[in-house]
């Protein structure tokens, strides 16, 4: 029995988790897998060592009152891998806490593989010279990302990226519709606050202010709100004031079913925008963290864009509304511009296929590749 631990810290990972266990699973049998993940990994078998979003913080301000909580997480998790003496360990993405796990673990003679490189090639550079050591391979998702690492001896693979296999171009625009009773002439719009509980209270409140604004030229808005599964009912309820009452969906199927639906949409950065650039959704992106976190940022940004989709693009094919730009009034004029301008969406859609196209596995699928090189390692 091949015992494989696996980690992953946010709502991205936990779905790369699941189709990485699924692919690991078709190409080689008996595999133990034990770790910590959200639902898509404990549905394909996991049992999480403690809840997922325990760990799911961004943002200085937002770390430090849980620092000693996430410290006491860190030890338990360094704990389990020692007791279990797992073959291999698979940390994926969420560095601030999977890093320190590595470094925990570096005298255990433990095979390691880090999925999903960790973005310094965007902010805080310095940092790769801490990595050498941390692992035996690093599974990369972005086609530019090995040239940035392999001179440091990091052994970087590019292996593609997953969303590629997500299905997000898939959904069925009609069934949405019939399932939510969405009249023909009324306007979907995606709302994607993100997968942190710290993310979503502060979009939140901005995103009710749009749509508010919205709807006041856009006759028969309908938001729909797409939420992680770990945290739906608390976006549920605190949407439940809101002028026009969203429609919440959390599962993968009816939100891919929402994007075939949508007029546009307004979202995070991050992979979310490969998934809406997939279902040819027109979008914009924004976010909003605590001032002394965006004040750091700004110091030690090393790219020009923050969305995934913009960075493969090499310019800004969507508008990115950013801190003192994520406010109602240019959110709702942005979103109502994709709408009602046939020519803007049509460019960003032209854009999308180009960039998507970049992100193909060198063999196969993005998941088998990446599962190829986990079992290659043990």
């Amino acid at each position: 029995m091949t015992k494989i631990f696996l980690i992953a810290g946010e709502a991205s990972g936990d779905v790369l988790g699941a189709r990485l266990m699924a692919a690991l699973r078709a190409q080689r049998e008996n595999l133990a897998f034990s770790g910590i993940g959200g639902a898509r990994m404990e549905e394909s078998g996991l049992v999480s060592q403690f809840p997922m979003q325990e760990i799911a913080v961004m943002g200085l301000a937002e770390i430090l009152p849980r620092i000693f909580a996430l410290k006491r997480r860190i030890n338990q998790t360094i704990a389990a891998i020692k007791a279990t003496r797992p073959d291999i360990v698979v940390t994926i993405d969420s560095p601030g806490f999977c890093l320190r796990v590595l470094k925990g673990i570096a005298g255990e003679h433990i095979k390691r593989v880090h999925y999903v490189a960790p973005q310094v090639w965007a902010w805080r550079q310095e940092r790769v010279k801490k990595y050498p050591g941390l692992w035996d391979e690093l599974l990369c998702l972005l086609p530019f990302e090995p040239a940035f690492f392999a001179p440091h001896g990091l052994n970087p693979v590019f292996t593609g990226h997953p969303v590629l296999e997500s299905g997000a171009d898939q959904g069925n625009a009609a069934r949405f519709r019939a399932q939510h009773n969405i009249a023909p002439d009324a306007v979907p719009v995606i709302l994607m606050p993100g997968s942190r509980v710290t993310e979503t209270s502060r979009l939140l409140p901005i995103f009710r202010q749009t749509m508010a604004l919205l709807s006041t030229t856009t006759p028969r808005l309908q938001p729909v709100l797409a939420a992680a599964s770990g945290i739906a009912d608390t976006v549920a309820e605190q949407t439940k004031d809101w002028l026009i009452k969203p429609i919440v969906v959390h599962d993968v199927a009816t939100r891919y079913d929402a994007f075939a639906a949508a007029h546009a949409a307004l979202t995070k950065s991050g992979t979310s925008t490969l998934e809406l650039a997939m279902a040819g959704v027109p979008m914009a992106v924004t976010y909003r963290v605590n001032p002394i976190s965006a004040m750091l940022a700004r110091r030690l940004i090393k790219v020009k864009h923050v969305a995934m989709i913009n960075l493969l693009a090499g310019g800004e094919l969507v508008p990115e509304l950013l801190q003192q730009d994520c406010t109602p009034t240019k959110l709702s004029e942005t979103l109502h511009r994709l709408i009602t301008t046939p020519q803007a969406a049509a460019a960003q859609r032209a854009g999308f296929a180009a960039a998507l196209a970049t992100l193909h596995a060198p063999i196969g699928t993005p998941s088998a590749a990446a599962a190829a090189r986990v079992l290659a390692n043990i």
